[in-house]
């Protein structure tokens, strides 16, 4: 069992100069927890997501961070050119000594690729290429590639990633065609869904890996949210009052636009989704208990903790992860997962 963090990086009220330093310290409370990996998400337009350039945010954290892995989940590819994208990757992972993730997706808000001038309608097929002309810029010295979407030919790629053949990919999973997908690409993958919807997931997943050896090395996490505190009703009022910004920050485009999220409504409050079993807040004992019957159904083998949503202190969400580090790392450290 292995720990991530995911975070939207969403807004919390605060100046913008006071939340990067808040989301940095926070980040370097991982590095000092023990924490794997941490996750950005990546939104345009949106107080969901104030990372407009996660290479420029991570950049910051890998000049804090020591061993801390990290990345975006996901590179919102439609709206970079792969070989720009590329030659970010590489100055990334050379700057943080190969500790970049690197997260592929389309892009989950129609509304933001307009915004770019994309068309959503044709992200998939353009996806299709893109991940393939990426995959040759990051191993290949010269590149040509004759596409519908992208041409290119004879580019020499004076830049390289430290890490061989290339970052470790990594895909966000809202269905179950795209759990076969990241088997498929030997891709690390993460869950925002259910223990249940996990579990089948990860299953679909694990048998559309690959057999060798570098599968053994990758991960099928879920994202919960969490708070977690001594005090355990402080922990239900804090977690209620900051997932209900988060939400609202989640649904401000759509409702902008009168339109509701493409995957569905999220839960109304911290309360329902708990019940879905998204997110969860109490004390280090009640939360261990709790992780450790949701990792029993589904079968994870990295857990991934949302500990700083809507508007907290930027205290709160480093207490949590110290009080994560300390008590719940090593009870679920020894579960087991589905095996391959």
């Amino acid at each position: 069992m292995e720990f991530g963090i995911f975070d939207h990086v969403d807004a919390t009220g605060d100046k913008l100069r006071d939340f990067y330093d808040a989301r940095v310290d926070y980040a370097v409370a991982a590095d000092r927890a023990g924490f794997r990996s941490y996750h950005v998400a990546e939104h345009h337009a949106t107080p969901l997501g104030l990372a407009a350039s996660p290479n420029v945010y991570l950049t910051a954290v890998a000049q804090r961070t020591e061993r801390l892995r990290f990345g975006p989940l996901v590179y919102t590819l439609p709206l970079y050119h792969p070989l720009r994208l590329v030659e970010e990757i590489c100055m990334l992972d050379q700057i943080s000594g190969g500790r970049l993730e690197v997260g592929l997706g389309r892009g989950i808000s129609p509304i933001e690729a307009r915004y770019y001038g994309t068309d959503p309608d044709k992200s998939r097929e353009v996806y299709a290429e893109y991940t393939e002309l990426l995959f040759m810029a990051l191993t290949q010295k010269e590149v040509t590639f004759k596409g519908k979407h992208f041409q290119v030919d004879n580019i020499p790629m004076q830049l390289e990633p430290l890490q061989k053949p290339h970052p470790p990919i990594w895909l966000g999973i809202g269905m179950l065609a795209n759990a076969e997908r990241a088997g498929k690409l030997g891709a690390s993958a993460v869950s925002l869904h259910g223990p249940e919807d996990t579990r089948t997931f990860i299953e679909a997943w694990k048998a559309a890996l690959p057999k060798t050896e570098a599968s053994k090395n990758l991960h099928f996490g879920q994202s919960i949210f969490m708070v977690i505190d001594e005090d355990g009703e402080r922990a239900m009022e804090t977690a209620r009052a900051g997932y209900l910004r988060w939400r609202e920050s989640f649904h401000y485009l759509y409702y902008r636009f009168g339109r509701s999220p493409m995957h569905g409504e999220r839960a109304r409050t911290f309360d329902e989704l708990m019940a879905e079993g998204k997110g969860v807040a109490g004390t280090p004992e009640f939360v261990r208990d709790w992780l450790t019957r949701s990792v029993a159904i589904s079968g994870t083998d990295y857990l991934v903790g949302q500990f700083y949503f809507g508007q907290m202190h930027r205290q709160t969400p480093i207490r949590s992860v110290e009080l994560f580090a300390e008590h719940i790392m090593p009870a679920l450290r020894q579960k087991e997962s589905i095996p391959a």
